[in-house]
């Protein structure tokens, strides 16, 4: 049966329908399931997407198959140069995307903005793919024999990505697997994916070849075709632990390399000598910055000894100072939930957080916007006195709930959050860089801060969890992402000649 959000028709004649990418051009689905996109703000309809089926993904993967032997002809210094003239396009049309982005998924604009800037970080540092793809080579490693390395495309490839960033995420993926020569299909959110529709269109004016780039809207019907499909070759994903822990699963059963980035439980450790005021203000803006629906948003301090009071006590009044509203709206600090369904379910954990025995410090409940009553709003909301089993706590709320736990001692920190099951983001708060120290080297987690709060690292680096966090062995764009999108094949060489003997029925050992 088709829930409120899905239909067997677009929803309205008068409501735009968000057509497929195929082949370098918009693309009528042959799905009869589609699903609403809403205003976040203001709960309103505004456009239709449809929900593709196996028949649409295998479109999109014949399209980017059959481009795949031009664009691995393509000189990595022409691909790079079509990837600078994208980055170029990307900046300029920043403010229309992060306008979409505040739109669909209720993102103030400027962490819009903000998070499409890192995603063209990515770019530029794709943009070097012509050093990145070089390859090693050694001369002489026996009589007349020399050896070098190829870094070589896979092919078909694929991206699964959530709705918290419609423009960044896919481009942690996309840049780096064109310019390492593979083609690409991208599946973005149902629930927020104009924004990947308008870059298909800036990559095809940048110059593009019809066919690399193709986009595909839907649900898991969508998402169990691509990983199954025999022609793709790779698949990258960010959403939840249960769905990575599924696509690792069933992408890899097929054949398949498979990155996927699940779920977090981001804790910020606070020691008694941190700047209380510095530290208060770098956790409201880790906990409530785009409402709390970031995967490496800190969604539980771990506040420890003495420090546990004045931080509960300045967190509290900065979150009740917070202006929440339209994101579009000027000045606003949070926007709204993403959909009706998801503010039922982040608020009833505010409920459940009641019940369990926290403390609620600040309630976000109830909380109305004039003139935008129906949007999908929810306040900051602070829990004091949370303890290792209440759900608040063990849950991925995704959502502007901020819980904080008590600890006497740094090892007791560092083990708490140790025996979490996720281990995305973490970060602490201290002036000692002995404490420091032992935190980077003891915490379990793979991106650490000291003293910040998001430790996303820069486009240079590579981005990836542990624990529950990540499924699969390479993390995203870096050198990782260079090494996830390639095979290396090795060559040994050797050209007859009057010095050199002949070949023998023995294992060659070169030397």
């Amino acid at each position: 049966m088709a829930t409120p959000a899905q239909r067997f028709a677009p929803a309205s004649a008068s409501v735009p329908t968000i057509p497929l990418w195929i082949d370098g051009k918009p693309a009528t689905a042959r799905t009869k399931r589609f699903a609403e996109i809403t205003n976040a703000a203001t709960g309103r309809v505004i456009r239709s997407v449809p929900l593709a089926d196996a028949e649409d993904v295998n479109a999109a993967v014949a399209a980017a198959r059959h481009a795949f032997p031009g664009w691995r002809a393509t000189t990595p210094l022409r691909r790079a140069r079509i990837l600078a003239r994208f980055r170029e396009l990307m900046e300029q049309h920043q403010k229309e995307l992060a306008a979409i982005v505040s739109e669909e998924h209720g993102k103030v604009l400027l962490d819009a903005m903000g998070s499409i800037q890192r995603g063209i970080e990515v770019v530029e540092f794709a943009i070097g793919a012509p050093h990145l793809l070089k390859g090693e080579h050694a001369e002489s490693v026996g009589r007349g024999v020399d050896a070098h390395s190829r870094h070589q495309p896979l092919g078909v490839c694929a991206g699964i990505t959530p709705f918290n960033f419609p423009v960044m995420v896919p481009m942690w993926m996309f840049p780096m697997a064109l310019a390492c020569g593979n083609t690409f299909v991208l599946k973005p959110s149902e629930k927020d994916p104009s924004a990947g529709m308008r870059m298909a269109e800036l990559l095809k004016k940048a110059g593009l070849p019809d066919g690399v780039f193709n986009v595909v809207h839907g649900d898991k019907a969508a998402v169990d075709a691509i990983l199954t499909h025999p022609d793709i070759k790779a698949v990258s994903f960010v959403g939840s632990t249960p769905v990575a822990r599924h696509v690792y699963a069933t992408a890899t059963a097929s054949g398949k390399r498979v990155q996927a980035l699940g779920g977090a439980k981001n804790h910020a450790v606070v020691l008694p000598d941190a700047d209380i005021e510095f530290t208060a203000d770098a956790l409201i803006g880790a906990g409530y910055g785009s409402a709390g629906e970031r995967c490496m948003a800190i969604s539980a301090v771990v506040a420890v000894g003495e420090a546990g009071d004045p931080l509960v006590e300045k967190l509290a009044e900065k979150a009740r100072r917070l202006k929440v509203g339209p994101g579009t709206a000027e000045g606003m600090d949070m926007g709204p939930l993403v959909t009706a369904a998801h503010l039922d379910r982040v608020r009833s954990y505010v409920d459940a957080g009641i019940v369990e025995g926290a403390t609620l410090v600040v309630d976000g409940r109830g909380l109305k916007i004039p003139g935008h009553e129906a949007g999908f709003f929810l306040g900051p909301s602070l829990f004091d006195r949370v303890t290792p089993e209440m759900s608040i706590y063990r849950d991925e709320i995704f959502g502007p709930v901020l819980v904080v736990l008590r600890a006497n001692t740094l090892a007791e920190a560092i083990e708490l959050v140790n025996r979490n099951p996720y281990g995305n983001g973490t970060a602490i708060f201290t002036n000692s860089g002995g404490a420091a120290r032992r935190f980077e080297e003891e915490i379990e987690v793979g991106m650490v801060g000291i003293n910040v709060p998001i430790p996303v690292p820069m486009a240079f680096f590579s981005f990836g969890g542990w624990k529950q966090s990540m499924f699969g062995d390479l993390h995203m764009h870096g050198i990782e992402g260079v090494s996830f999108y390639t095979r290396t094949k090795a060559v040994t060489t050797r050209w007859p000649n009057e010095d050199v003997g002949p070949a023998g029925f023995h294992m060659p050992t070169l030397g």
